[in-house]
């Protein structure tokens, strides 16, 4: 009886510290020193990215550039008009490629736009452009990119 007694308890013991050790290695990604958690729709984007105001708000000089740099770095995916239609696009995907969509402005103001092109998702695939141009430029594409939604 008291060896199934010592056993039970070793085993108990065992089980809470196997609990504990693992509770305690598991981190919460915005603990970590950086980080930024995943949003919906597998975007990374930080807290205050719907308050971010565009530089180049209004720059018509900004849109012409930003609509250059569309057509180098974007239109291969979304198309010449924003459709999601260009020839290395998604078909699967194209609905959520259409940067066209009026409605979707409320949700996606330029700080947002800005943060889901510069930190990019993999599925559905959109590349990060940090690394391929500065900040100043993607803020130029922004703003083109505002020009293309439809009026509602």
């Amino acid at each position: 009886m008291q060896i199934r007694v010592t056993v039970l308890a070793t085993a108990a013991l065992l089980f809470l510290a196997t609990f504990a050790a693992s509770a305690r290695s598991t981190v919460p990604p915005q603990a970590v020193a950086g980080s930024q958690p995943p949003r919906p729709g597998g975007w990374t984007l930080p807290e205050n990215a719907a308050d971010e105001k565009n530089p180049f708000a209004g720059d018509p000089k900004a849109v012409e550039a930003g609509k250059t740099l569309f057509k180098k770095h974007c239109q291969r995916c979304h198309g010449p008009g924003g459709k999601g239609d260009g020839p290395d696009a998604d078909p699967d995907n194209q609905g959520d490629m259409d940067l066209t969509v009026a409605r979707r402005a409320a949700r996606n103001p330029d700080g947002v736009v800005f943060y889901k092109a510069w930190n990019g998702r993999a599925k559905p695939k959109m590349p990060a452009v940090k690394d391929d141009m500065s900040k100043e430029q993607l803020w130029q594409i922004v703003s083109y990119v505002q020009t293309l939604r439809q009026k509602s």
